[in-house]
């Protein structure tokens, strides 16, 4: 039977996909701009047939109305991180969160602690040898793929083919759900006065020649507008987004400097606009591998001058970083900030940096404070942090003692909240600021 026969008995509509789902599965989903979102409809549809089917993925870029009020009896939702579809549902109780380290997920479903029933994937078309592409999540999403007794995907014209360890055979599918629509996109995000600053600050700390990893959102994007004038930067990072591409283009992004993977920029998913998607696609400058060797925090450190630069929501005056919760609710989760500033601390001159505004709630609330808020999660432990900076400047951690580096945090904090935290900082070691 010819690859082009073994495609076309597979398929089936998104409809007759959901069917596929039985009561008491464990379904995994691709992750955030590979979402499946046909299949994942048509299984809210088809809700009356289900009874407690455990929905587990991490950051959804769809609507995740499987997690809607009225949901409870047909679906529950393990959340490997917390997005904004469901942070509500897992405040109020109809969903719950798994705390693991991301470079960890694949182990979960590998070593039976999350079996997994069956896996919803989004690929690209197959190739002449019957080969589809991950595209733009490979991340957990090919080894949730790799132990699933079930495999359904959705065959997308749209998704990107990308290249390394980022591809499953025709013949590995069980189920083919043909679509045609654009693959999600995040726009870029709006770059403030406030995250210039900081951006300028931590590109300050990166030398030619430095090898990255960038997380999402403003702050990322705002440090690659001030590395145009940097040489031979190389990429390992969990995720890329649009300023890669401008970067690249304009080569101060060329991974010839690097000492893992010369010449490759190295991902486990993308988020970005169909620029990005474009740049990606049977390009083989960019690899993708699974998280758990894109994020291992051994191979990160294989990069001489590794750099990651992540957020928190809270630093402590010991540099303790909470990064997910805000009090006791779960607002995002773990994700890679551990992975790669672990890689980065051991690495050959590495920096591990975290950056993020110095104040929250529109100015009311410092981001540095005396202690994390009681039931905050500590992500990263105080051991681990090189540099934190704020749009205030930089406070260098690394071989301060405590009385040190409390006064190198104090002195980036906000100014309206400088005084407090002076005041308890002097009753707190029995000195003059």
């Amino acid at each position: 039977m010819s690859l082009e026969e073994i495609y076309k008995l597979k398929i089936i509509t998104a409809k007759q996909a959901a069917q596929k789902i039985k009561s008491g599965n464990r379904v995994v989903t691709g992750h955030a701009c590979g979402e499946p979102q046909n299949v994942l409809e048509e299984m809210v549809k088809n809700k009356d047939s289900y009874e407690n089917v455990e929905i587990v993925h991490m950051v959804p870029m769809g609507k995740a109305e499987y997690t809607k009020p009225g949901m409870e009896k047909h679906f529950k939702h393990n959340a490997l991180f917390v997005g904004s579809a469901t942070r509500g549902a897992i405040a109020d109780g109809r969903a719950d969160f798994t705390p693991c380290f991301f470079s960890k997920v694949p182990e979960l479903f590998e070593n039976g602690y999350l079996p997994v029933d069956v896996a919803i994937i989004q690929v690209s078309a197959p190739d002449d040898h019957g080969y589809c592409s991950f595209g733009v999540s490979v991340d957990y999403t090919k080894p949730a793929a790799k132990q699933a007794k079930v495999v359904i995907a959705e065959v997308n014209k749209e998704m990107p083919r990308t290249m390394g360890d980022s591809f499953i055979h025709v013949s590995e599918i069980d189920y083919i759900v043909e679509v045609n629509h654009p693959i999600t996109e995040l726009n870029p995000p709006r770059i403030g006065d406030i995250e210039k600053a900081i951006g300028k600050y931590c590109a300050s700390l990166i030398e030619d020649g430095s090898t990255l990893q960038l997380g999402i959102g403003a702050i990322p994007d705002a440090v690659l507008l001030f590395l145009k004038d940097k040489k031979d930067l190389g990429i390992h990072s969990e995720m890329i987004s649009d300023g890669v591409v401008e970067l690249v283009e304009a080569g101060v992004i060329t991974n010839k400097a690097k000492t893992l993977h010369k010449g490759k920029i190295i991902v486990t998913f993308l988020m970005g606009t169909k620029r990005l998607y474009d740049f990606v696609n049977n390009n083989p400058m960019v690899e993708m591998y699974s998280v758990d060797y894109v994020n291992d925090p051994i191979i990160v450190s294989k990069n001489n001058k590794m750099v990651c630069i992540n957020s928190a929501i809270q630093v402590d005056l010991m540099g303790q970083v909470n990064a997910e919760t805000i009090g006791l609710t779960q607002f995002s989760g773990t994700g890679g900030q551990v992975d790669f500033i672990r890689g980065a601390s051991i690495a050959k001159d590495g920096k591990s940096i975290i950056a993020m505004p110095s104040t929250a709630s529109k100015g009311k609330i410092s981001r540095i404070t005396l202690m994390l808020d009681e039931g905050a999660a500590i992500t990263t432990l105080r051991n681990e942090v090189h540099y934190v900076v704020t749009e205030y400047g930089i406070a260098e951690l690394k071989g301060k003692t405590l009385k040190g580096r409390a006064r190198a945090l104090i002195n980036i904090a906000h100014p309206d909240f400088r005084p407090s935290l002076i005041e308890e900082w002097e009753n707190r070691f029995k000195a003059k600021f």
